[in-house]
This record gives C-alpha cells, structure tokens and sequence, in this order.
C-alpha cells in the first residue's frame, strides 16, 4: 500500500510540475495580465497570506515561512557606508554572482510594479534571476542575457533608486509559478512602494530574521543632524522608522537595506560596516543555499 501511494505522490508532482504549472505560467505570466485592473487587487492578497505567518500551524506547514527555503540580503545602494571605503558594495556582491551563474535571465518587467500601477519607479525594470530554473520563465516575459549584459541591468536599475535584494526566495516560485528545485537565485530590484517584500513586515520578528537578514556587521544609525522630517518614514518598506520628539527612531524590524539613508535630506542616518569579509559572506552562503 505504501509503495502505491509514494508512486501516486511522484505521478501527481510529475503532472503538475510538468503539465499544469507551464500551462499557468504560460497563461498568466504576461505584461498584459498584470497590467489588468484587477492585477493590483489580487496582487495585495499577498498581504493577507503574509499575515498567516503569526499563526503557529501556517509558520510551521507552509514552505514560504520555512527559513531552509528563504534566505534573502539587502544591498544598500547611493550612500557611503563607513568601514566600506575600498567595497563598492552592490557591484562586489551582484557581479560576482552574475559571473559565476551558468544562467542568467532578465524579467521584461517587474510584476509588483506593473500589477500595483507604481508612479514613482520604471516597471520594466525586473528581478535578474539566475539558475537552470530561470530557464522555465515563459520567453515572451523574459531573456537570456550573457554577464555583461547582466551586469548593465543591474547598473540601470540601480541607478533609478531601486534596491537588490538578493538570495533564495521561496515566494518567487509562487509568483513565477515554478517549481522549488534549489536552481533559482533572485536579485530583485525592489521600490519601497509595491514590491511584495513589504508585506513580510507582517510575519513575527524572529521569522523575519531567519528570510531576511541584514548584512553581517552593517549598522544603522540616526545622528544628531536629524530634523525630524519624517521622509525616512515613508521611504521604509517594513514601517520600523517612527518619529519621536522630532528625531527618527528605528526599530528591531529595519533590515538596513539603506533606503532611509538614500533619502534623508538631513544626511543624519549613518551606515556602518564593521566587517570587511561582507561581500565574500554574502556570496558564500548564497551559493551554500542555492544552485545557480
């Protein structure tokens, strides 16, 4: 009994990894699909799903609160970060990536972006995936791209504001419909407004720390040249930034992914980085986690 029922298990994932899921991908990975009025209302449904991961019962049975399956990085951006002087640091860690992939796929478009109607960031700017796995995204939404056209991508998205977040992402085998063979690494480039990252504010601080952490050794600070403007507060995609007696206060949930230092016409948040061995720590542990 038990052999048939393991043989039924293997023939019902076989169907479905091999037939429904390219027909779904087929379907409805697409520009238009997500451009449609009802894109963005279905998209923040994910909001609601990230909200199961304060109940035990879904922590602990669904995969994207499993922490073997998420692990993700921050890579500040546009600011100077103390102790990094010799690090240009989202080019040390994103190009070395791309030139040890054996597959590197642009997105046409980024799916929060044009699903949430985003005014403020291009939305054909999308995730550069890598991975044998990037390869089953539908050709009409995606291209294959050598390293150095890779490495274009990511200098033009971060050159309009957005941040990489880089790793194994279990939610983006959800989004792209794929799926989880260990073989996609993503580095999104990600707008504090839509992307599908501020909805993970909602799940328990110690979750939180085990799929998204900071960069070992970075810190943040706010400074006595804050003013108390309040622009560090809308600019932070978790809602850990308060304003109290007219100076910003950040809290446990800040992943310091630097977007509160990139806006602050004060200059008063300050990043630094007591640990010299960072970019070579982030890559390391992404290829002990992911195959790409």
């Amino acid at each position: 009994m038990n052999f048939i029922i393991e043989k039924f298990k293997k023939v019902s994932v076989h169907i479905w990894e091999e037939q429904i899921l390219p027909v779904f991908r087929s379907a409805f990975f697409d520009k238009q699909f997500a451009s449609l009025p009802l894109a963005g209302p279905m998209f923040n449904l994910w909001e609601h799903f990230f909200k199961l991961g304060k109940i035990p019962f879904f922590r602990e049975h669904l995969p994207e609160f499993d922490p073997k399956l998420t692990d993700m990085r921050w890579i500040p951006i546009n600011q100077k970060i103390e102790g990094a002087e010799e690090i240009a640091l989202p080019e040390d860690v994103l190009f070395k990536l791309i030139e040890k992939a054996k597959h590197r796929v642009i997105v046409n478009f980024c799916g929060c972006r044009t699903a949430c109607g985003c005014q403020h960031y291009p939305n054909d700017i999308g995730c550069l995936m890598m991975g044998e796995s990037a390869l089953l995204i539908p050709e009409k939404s995606r291209r294959e791209v050598n390293i150095q056209e890779a490495k274009e991508h990511v200098v033009k998205a971060i050159a309009t504001g957005l941040i990489p977040i880089a790793g194994k992402a279990r939610i983006d085998n959800d989004l792209f419909m794929l799926p989880d063979k260990n073989k996609l690494l993503t580095i999104c480039f990600c707008c504090e407004c839509c992307c599908i990252t501020r909805f993970t504010r909602h799940v328990p601080l110690d979750v939180l720390d085990s799929m998204i952490r900071p960069i070992e050794g970075l810190r943040i600070e706010v400074t006595d040249k804050c003013i108390g403007c309040g622009k560090c507060v809308d600019k932070c995609y978790t809602q850990a930034i308060t304003i109290v007696d007219n100076r910003a206060v950040i809290n446990e949930t800040c992943r310091v992914c630097g977007r509160c230092a990139m806006n602050c016409p004060a200059k008063a948040i300050k990043l630094t980085l007591a640990n010299p061995s960072a970019s070579q720590e982030i890559i390391q542990r992404i290829e002990s986690i992911v195959e790409f």
